[in-house]
């Protein structure tokens, strides 16, 4: 079957400077709502891959994203999230970009070229078997995820992906592709646009589904979260106010004791039932 990249086709859109903002604005926004609407069609694809990531972080392995350009910066974000949300270490979920962290800032030629350093990338890591390697690519051709995720296949390390074109290189290389399609850009070829909310949108829920699924949510509460600022502090003492039925002081005396929602809610109701 022949690839088609329709991230690079034409916009169906024209004349962009005569457009006026309010014209720019509602034409972008058209497009963006068609996102949401593509990543249903991948929903199988993004729970195959999920099942695959779970029992992994529950036996002690990892999850890694390695991607270029728009998609390296996703896949840092989400990862480097996970630990504040979820407290868990940040050796959990690794984000790795072409050219390294400064490429976040700054795009670094050619870095993406290279089908050497992104294996290289994860052996700094001890990459292995127990970890779970997820490349991601708006275009599916990059040559830096494509050539890492090869690697991991050979050395017995499940791969997954996220693209945005069907049957893109990197698809068939991955063991678990996930392809979200979502159609030219608004600027030809501009994937940080629909391609990377779509990313964003599948990172949600990859790192979402499986922080839950290892026990890291109670209710819909981030119980495990970092209280790294005084809205965090505020949000955990109204947690235990609510889970506890106690006021507010009491519940900011848990929250200084134990620095932990969780611990605090966990360490009152075993005092309570060791007092009965």
């Amino acid at each position: 079957m022949q690839f088609n990249k329709t991230t690079e086709q034409d916009s169906p859109y024209d004349h962009l400077e005569k457009m006026s903002v309010s014209e720019l604005l509602s034409n972008i926004n058209a497009e963006d709502k068609t996102v949401a609407f593509s990543v249903v069609k991948a929903m199988p694809q993004i729970e195959a891959l999920i099942k695959q990531i779970i029992p992994k972080l529950k036996s002690g392995g990892r999850l890694f994203y390695i991607g270029a350009g728009t998609s390296g910066r996703m896949g840092v974000l989400d990862a480097s999230e996970c630990p504040p949300t979820f407290g868990v270490s940040p050796d959990l979920v690794v984000g790795l970009i072409a050219g390294g962290d400064g490429a976040i800032r700054n795009a670094v030629e050619f870095a993406e070229d290279s089908t050497e350093q992104g294996w290289h990338d994860l052996q700094e890591y001890q990459v292995n078997s127990n970890d779970v390697v997820v490349g991601i690519a708006a275009s599916g051709t990059t040559p830096y995820v494509i050539s890492a995720l090869k690697a991991c296949n050979t050395h017995n390390i499940i791969t997954g992906s996220i693209s945005c074109n069907h049957n893109s290189p990197l698809s068939q290389t991955a063991q678990f592709p996930i392809e979200v399609i979502v159609g030219p850009e608004f600027v030809t070829g501009s994937s940080r646009m629909k391609a990377g909310t779509a990313q964003k949108l599948v990172l949600n829920m990859i790192s979402t589904a499986a922080m839950i699924q290892l026990g890291k949510i109670k209710g819909n509460k981030m119980v495990d979260m970092q209280l790294s600022n005084n809205k965090l502090v505020d949000r955990g003492i109204k947690m235990i106010m609510t889970e506890l039925n106690i006021d507010f002081i009491e519940a900011q005396s848990l929250l200084e004791t134990h620095k932990n929602v969780r611990s605090a809610i966990q360490n009152y109701n075993h005092g309570n039932e060791t007092h009965k």
